[in-house]
């Protein structure tokens, strides 16, 4: 599966990785644990990991992205990863590159690299960069496993997703070979700030209903600015209150930025990918999202989702 990748790599002395904007733990993960990967077994080549930063996940070692110039691209090989589409990739320069790659475990959107490893079977895009270490038997070092591992969790929920399998078990169990504090992993998932619990129980009572029983936030960009937290935090941080309600199995949070509405979407039944792509965006058949244009949107896109469930 990734022959491709590995020559590429040995012929590339200069290497950027790439992943999608407003990064979560499986794209912080894969990021910083191929850049790991590749260092450790080529220590000669230049490796060079870019992209916007994580508040949320800035507890990771090494996650700080590197500010390179444009030049450095020439001549480079740029891999981007856990990303379907063009306009999620964060910094659009990796198509400037001698050589693009792509490594993601997404439904297809559209081909935008000129290798193209995908393979939707896996939980997490740091469960596939594992499997690229052991099937090229590459050396791993504590700090690759490390990250892969804390993207693997974050992907799989905890290994509570649907998406969770056997592999997933082969794989982090290859990962837990190196020795790292898996305690030091959940303690900054998982244990929360008081002050963010407070914020966690005032989105619980912000939750709606539609007629079929489509859970919804929609949140204004002046609730998100008196939050005082950074975006993450409510778009992504704040679906999960909407995961556990009985008879609930869609649910959406909306987040007005800047940037559009950010929306991430979530099903514990139906495949909600096509809705996702219908808006510009992608991702996962039960765990999808896009940015739209305004809450017009997100009500028709309500409407969508409203739809697709049983009465």
């Amino acid at each position: 599966m990734f022959e491709q990748l590995i020559e590429a790599i040995k012929k590339y002395d200069r290497i950027i990785i790439h992943r999608h904007s407003n990064p979560d733990g499986d794209a912080l993960g894969s990021q910083i644990g191929l850049k790991n990967i590749i260092k450790e077994n080529f220590p000669g080549k230049e490796v060079y990991a870019v992209g916007d930063s994580s508040v949320r996940f800035g507890f990771m070692e090494d996650s700080k992205t590197d500010d390179i110039p444009d030049e450095y691209y020439n001549g480079a090989l740029a891999i981007v990863l856990d990303t379907s589409a063009t306009a999620l990739i964060s910094d659009a320069r990796y198509a400037t590159a001698e050589l693009t790659a792509c490594v993601d475990h997404h439904i297809f959107c559209e081909k935008f690299t000129d290798i193209e490893i995908r393979n939707t079977t896996y939980e997490s895009c740091c469960g596939l960069i594992a499997e690229f270490a052991i099937e090229c038997s590459l050396k791993l070092n504590s700090l690759a496993a490390k990250s892969l591992y804390t993207g693997m969790v974050t992907d799989s929920g905890r290994f509570r997703y649907d998406s969770t399998n056997s592999n997933t078990f082969r794989l982090a169990s290859f990962l837990m070979e190196q020795k790292f504090d898996t305690n030091d992993i959940y303690a900054n998932l998982y244990a929360d700030d008081f002050s963010y619990i407070r914020l966690r129980a005032q989105f619980v009572l912000k939750i709606n209903f539609t007629e079929k029983n489509v859970a919804y936030i929609y949140t204004t960009k002046d609730e998100l600015a008196s939050y005082n937290v950074d975006t993450f935090s409510i778009s992504r941080g704040m679906v999960s209150t909407m995961s556990d309600i009985r008879g609930v199995d869609v649910w959406v949070n909306f987040t007005e930025t800047d940037a559009g509405v950010l929306c991430e979407i979530r099903s514990s039944k139906y495949n909600i990918n096509p809705i996702a792509v219908k808006y510009g965006g992608g991702g996962h058949a039960k765990a999808s999202g896009a940015t739209l244009k305004n809450r017009d949107e997100a009500m028709s896109m309500l409407a969508d989702l409203n739809a697709i469930t049983e009465v």
